[in-house]
Order: structure tokens, then C-alpha cells, then sequence
């Protein structure tokens, strides 16, 4: 599964116009429900900004009340402009087309309209000329990907966004996004982790076509599963001094250059130890062992669907 070339460790990789950390934060955990009070929240968006990270995720629907829309935007815009850091090398991306209602569920909205208007306040509660990387949060089965592609292209012709991304697609999805939007398009955002590798087709497309893969969930099961796959990657950290969390990100990282993971954090420490992720290098023995866990672990079956897709 792993490319040949060795790793340079902690270099930058690139996402869009910019380059960045090889980990990023993703922001949901520190807005939906079990999240943190907001001094511990922005503690640990500081806490990962110290450790070199500079990507940020997040997306207009991570919030649990239904008065609260784009939380985790304004949370994000209130750590940069109290960080001690430059806070103009931090690359926030951000997203719409998952709404939720308030009653936990995750609902779909890529209506052409609903992108148009999340974005504009996505910007504003960013406290952002513009936003560097806006994505469709995912494909929504009641309105045509063409619709929700055509308001993307808007909003980089309106200067509204920088470049554009797609999340939770399949390939043909990609395909029909890169021929729509172009070069404008420069990320896609899918699940990807030692336990959910069902996405690895639209990795690679995302390598052919030059575009960053942003990893949501990275982590997957490791550490939380009493399981083969968490003692495969266990057992790699303490051979290299690492936590198994930090195995599987740097796993991921060895997996392609493309590929950027953005795992969650509700504590400084947990941020902490994913960022020392980007410096560790797993030896090739590690690698093919891990390969052989991720390989035996992984469920058969075909790419997820816009159908089926849960609430990410």
C-alpha cells in the first residue's frame, strides 16, 4: 500500500495554495455534543497552533443546538485572534451542506442557495477577507452535485472562497467535480484510517488529479477497540517510542504524499501527542506489518455512497 520513496519527516504537504503542517486539527469535537468548556477548547487550538500545526477544519454545521450555527467557526476565529503566534500562516477550511436541526441529527442541504448564503457567514464568522478552502460538506441526494458544483465555481468568481473542496464523494463524484471546477478545486475530504480504508480509490484519484486528501476520523478504531488492529499499532509505537495513535498517523502519512490527517482533539495533550505524529518514521518492517493488520481488518465491500453516508 505505501510508496517506496521515504518520507521526509515533518515536511510540509501540500493543501491548495498553501503548505502545511503534515497533521491538521479538525474543530468538531470541540463543538458538538460532549464538547468542551470554551477555555479548554481554545487551549487545545493553541495548544496544536504551538505545535507547528497550521490547518484547521471545520465546517458550519459542528454545533449541537440549533441556534448555535457556525460555533465552531466563531470558536476558531477567537483562539487565532488571542494565539500569540501569526495567526496569516494558519490556513482555516471550512464547509456547508450538512445541517443539523438540533435534535442530534445530521441532516443534508447542498442546495445551491444554502451554500451561497453558509459560505458568505462562514467568512464573516471567520473574520476572513475570504475563505482559503471551502467545501461541499457532502453530495445531497435531493439536489444535482452539478447544482452544488456551479455555486463552488460562484463563490471562487465572487472571491468569496480562494479554492474549493469536495467531501464524502466517490470517485465519479471527483471526477465530475474536477471537470466542473478545475483547477479552483485543490482538496477533497473523505474517512480514511487504519480501519476504514473503503476510500482508497478516491485517494489515489485525488494523487492523479494533484489534489490535497484531507483524512477525517483518521484515527478510527485504534486505541478505542480492544482488537487485533489497535495491538498491531500498539505494538508499532512501543517500538518507536510513540503512542498507537501516533503509529497510525504516521502510517496514514507514509500511505501518500497527498494525504493530510485532521484528527480531533477535546484536550491540549491529545492534540499534542497527534502532532508528533509528523516526525515519526516507521520502519519498513513496522509498515509491512501494519499493512498486513490494516489489510486483514478491512471490510469488503464497495465505495460508500451518498445513500449511505452517516453523520460525518
Amino acid at each position: 500500500m505505501h510508496h517506496a520513496s521515504p518520507r521526509p519527516v515533518g515536511a510540509e504537504r501540500v493543501c491548495g495554495r498553501s503548505k502545511v503542517f503534515p497533521v491538521g486539527l479538525g474543530g468538531m469535537l470541540l463543538s458538538i455534543e460532549d464538547r468542551p468548556d470554551r477555555a479548554r477548547a481554545v487551549a487545545t487550538i493553541h495548544a496544536a497552533l504551538d505545535a507547528g500545526i497550521t490547518l484547521v477544519d471545520s465546517a458550519s454545521a459542528y454545533h449541537t443546538g440549533a441556534g448555535e450555527v457556525g460555533h465552531n467557526e466563531i470558536l476558531i476565529a477567537e483562539a487565532l485572534d488571542s494565539w500569540q503566534g501569526d495567526a496569516a500562516r494558519i490556513t482555516v477550511a471550512t464547509k456547508a451542506g450538512r445541517v443539523r436541526p438540533g435534535d442530534g441529527r445530521w441532516l443534508t442541504d447542498s442546495s445551491a442557495d444554502h451554500l451561497l448564503r453558509s459560505a458568505a457567514q462562514s467568512r464573516d464568522r471567520l473574520r476572513r477577507e475570504r475563505i482559503e478552502l471551502f467545501f461541499l460538506h457532502a453530495p445531497d441526494p435531493r439536489v444535482p452535485l452539478e447544482e452544488s458544483l456551479a455555486a463552488l465555481d460562484r463563490l471562487v468568481r465572487e472571491g468569496v472562497a480562494a479554492t474549493v473542496g469536495v467531501s464524502n464523494v466517490t470517485v465519479a463524484e471527483l471526477d465530475l467535480a474536477h471537470e466542473v471546477l478545475g483547477d479552483a478545486l485543490v482538496a477533497v475530504q473523505n474517512e480514511f484510517s487504519p480501519s476504514a480504508t473503503q476510500h482508497t480509490a478516491v485517494l489515489r484519484r485525488a494523487e492523479d488529479l494533484g489534489l490535497a486528501f484531507l483524512a477525517w476520523r483518521p484515527l478510527g478504531t485504534v486505541g478505542r477497540t480492544a482488537d487485533d488492529l489497535t495491538a498491531a499499532f500498539a505494538a508499532a509505537g512501543e517500538a518507536h517510542g510513540a503512542s498507537p495513535q501516533q503509529a497510525a498517523l504516521a502510517w496514514l502519512l507514509e500511505t501518500s504524499p497527498a494525504l493530510i490527517p485532521i484528527p480531533g482533539a477535546r484536550r491540549p495533550a491529545t492534540i499534542r501527542d497527534s502532532a508528533l505524529a509528523a516526525g515519526l518514521r516507521l520502519s519498513p518492517a513496522t509498515l509491512r506489518a501494519l499493512d498486513a493488520a490494516t489489510s486483514s481488518d478491512r471490510a469488503p465491500g464497495a465505495e460508500t455512497t451518498t445513500a449511505a453516508r452517516g453523520g460525518r
